[in-house]
């Protein structure tokens, strides 16, 4: 997999957090330098930001672990519900001994990202939302959900080429799709249902104000999954918010327009 990198080469670490669980993650950049954490979709791992993480100025040290259940993480048969992955993911800055970051999260990331920040605000400097909803639940994850009632494993290639490529607009290499293809594989057919239900049982709609880190909202006008009128709500209710609308892009800008993304989440950090 790691081949469709080309030349860039991150470093590669594991963790174990309080409770034992077993954390692998990527990194790039300069040690000690200002920290980025980024929190990666459904049923992606940390190869859905290799795209972004090599375009960003050396000065910062990214960090993109795989979620638990995800990529090459450890897999509890549960829980999955978002609150337990926001906990990860605030033992992972305790394991790095790193006490504020820029958490940047896509989609089911997105959801992680902002319960990190309502419920531990003193962990995130700036909150980056991509592609994110308003609320998780919606017609179309209703209608994905339906279809993993009968997923077994092992997952098909063709299963997670189906989904994956229902989320994409704009052409990305094939050779980096296959690789999301392979880390998607990764995630045994009944994770892809508990962490697919662990999202559509979140409801923070209640605390999105208490959000106090600066918060950039990217989106692709193009996205099958959140609306636009979910990313007006999303920068409404949390204050102060900003919105940055890619056109002719999908749901993974990340994957779809990179340099954009790294360019404005550079931007958006030296400004702020």
């Amino acid at each position: 997999m790691l081949t469709t990198l080309g030349a860039w080469s991150p470093r590669f670490g594991t963790v174990r957090l309080a409770g034992g669980l077993r954390l692998h993650y990527a990194e790039h950049g300069e040690p000690r330098g200002e920290p980025l954490l980024f929190l990666h979709g459904w049923p992606d791992s940390w190869f859905s930001f290799s795209r972004v993480l090599p375009l960003l100025p050396p000065r910062y040290r990214a960090l993109a672990p795989d979620q638990r259940g995800f990529g090459d993480s450890e897999r509890p048969p549960a829980p999955y519900a978002i609150d337990d992955l926001a906990a990860d993911a605030a033992e992972l800055l305790d394991a790095l001994a790193i006490e504020r970051a820029t958490v940047v999260g896509h989609s089911f990331g997105s959801f992680v990202a902002r319960r990190l920040a309502e419920v531990y605000p003193q962990r995130a400097s700036r909150l980056v939302l991509i592609d994110s909803g308003f609320s998780p639940t919606n017609d179309v994850l209703r209608e994905v959900q339906a279809s993993l009632a009968t997923l077994q494993d092992p997952v098909s290639l063709e299963f997670a080429r189906q989904f994956q490529a229902s989320t994409v607009y704009a052409p990305v290499p094939p050779e980096f799709f296959e690789g999301i293809l392979a880390e998607s594989v990764k995630l045994p057919a009944p994770l892809w249902r508990a962490a697919l239900s662990g999202l559509l049982a979140f409801d923070d709609l209640g605390d999105l104000r208490r959000i106090v880190a600066p918060t950039l909202i990217l989106w692709g006008d193009r996205d099958a999954l959140f609306p636009r009128d979910d990313q007006d709500s999303l920068a409404a209710a949390i204050p102060g918010a900003r919105l940055r609308v890619y056109p002719e892009t999908g749901h993974c800008p990340n994957w779809e327009v990179p340099a954009q993304v790294a360019a404005d989440l550079d931007a958006f950090i030296r400004e702020t």
